[in-house]
């Protein structure tokens, strides 16, 4: 059983930037591909970025494209999410997930990720 601790949200003004963190513990974390989700009140969780096993591939929302990026460091466990410019609509609750997905594979719908952490609330003031 993987368990992944999401750290780094909080509250910064339009055009700042906030860097989260998601440690992962329990398993083997190179066999695991990860992503980023959010959800915003009244809405669906919907997808972020995206980074393959390795780290070699990444995927990002259109919404986010050129202003976050994604990384990982498999000899830390850990996997993160750079924000860049960011807005007030970037303002949810971001979660980290995992998935056991072959090797240079990535997952843009929440169904197809097997563990998931708790959320950190990241707000982006006008």
């Amino acid at each position: 059983q993987v368990q992944l601790v999401e750290s780094g949200g909080g509250l910064v003004q339009a055009g700042g930037s906030l860097s989260l963190s998601c440690a992962a513990s329990g398993g083997t974390f190179s066999n695991y591909g990860m992503g980023w989700f959010r959800q915003a009140p009244g809405n669906e969780r919907e997808f972020v970025a995206a980074i393959s096993r390795s780290g070699d591939r990444t995927y990002y929302a259109d919404s986010v494209k050129g202003r976050f990026t994604i990384s990982r460091d498999n000899a830390k466990n850990t996997v993160y999410l750079q924000m860049n410019s960011l807005k007030p609509e970037d303002t949810a609750v971001y979660y980290c997930a995992g998935g056991l997905f072959s090797y240079f594979i990535l997952h843009t719908a929440p169904s197809r990720y097997d563990y998931w952490g708790q959320g950190t609330q990241v707000t982006v003031s006008s």
